[in-house]
């Protein structure tokens, strides 16, 4: 049975004198194009919508029916960092990039920052007055970083859906830029487009 994420870590740090527990989490580490994406979301802990865990473990249609609870009720924001950049730092170095991004966006500043990962993004560790944990055991995931686990995931994929239209052929309507068969395929038929991340193997093998 998978473990449903909870408040404890919020509670705790609400205990300890923080005033704003947020969560943050990425996502697009492994597609072959598009952007790599994160979110960071401050819950209200009054107003918790019921059902929320990582956006892996929920459907299409119960992400988006979150997200536009999670929407409703939260401090939101997305932070996003272009294949330019993933092909420029690494795919780690833009991951964070995308978290500094989304926590710098916040209508308000936290204090307290929960991040999806073993590493701390390193703008997030050196601010003075912000402290940074680090969750990577799912049974102690929170319940803001599955809220942001959600609002990243629905970001991307609505990206990934427009940048399909412009460029027909590899899926990424279907497979948001992860490397399926259909996406390696159009790769050999069709070629690169400026939206593939070259730093990639199996993008840089064909150069």
């Amino acid at each position: 049975m998978r473990a449903i994420p909870t408040f404890d870590l919020e509670t705790e740090a609400y205990a300890k004198g923080f005033g704003r527990v947020v969560g943050v989490d990425e996502v697009g580490r492994g597609p072959l194009a598009g952007p790599v994406m994160a979110a960071a979301v401050w819950l209200d802990p009054e107003r918790i919508p019921d059902g929320l865990n990582d956006s892996k473990q929920l459907g299409v249609k119960r992400r988006k029916a979150l997200d536009l609870m999670i929407r409703e009720v939260a401090d939101v924001s997305i932070g996003s960092a272009s294949v330019a950049e993933i092909d420029q730092i690494n795919i780690l170095r833009a991951s964070h990039l995308a978290m500094e991004r989304a926590v710098a966006r916040l209508r308000v500043r936290p204090d307290y920052v929960l991040i999806d990962g073993n590493r701390v993004p390193r703008e997030l560790e050196h601010q003075r007055g912000l402290t940074c944990q680090t969750v990577v055991k799912v049974d102690t995931l929170s319940v803001p970083i599955a809220a942001a686990s959600i609002v990243a995931k629905i970001r991307r994929d609505l990206l990934m859906v427009d940048l399909a239209q412009q460029h027909p052929g590899y899926g990424w309507e279907r497979n948001a830029g992860y490397p399926t068969v259909e996406h390696k395929k159009a790769l050999r038929d069709l070629g690169l487009t400026p939206h593939h991340r070259r730093s990639f193997k199996p993008v840089h093998n064909m150069l």
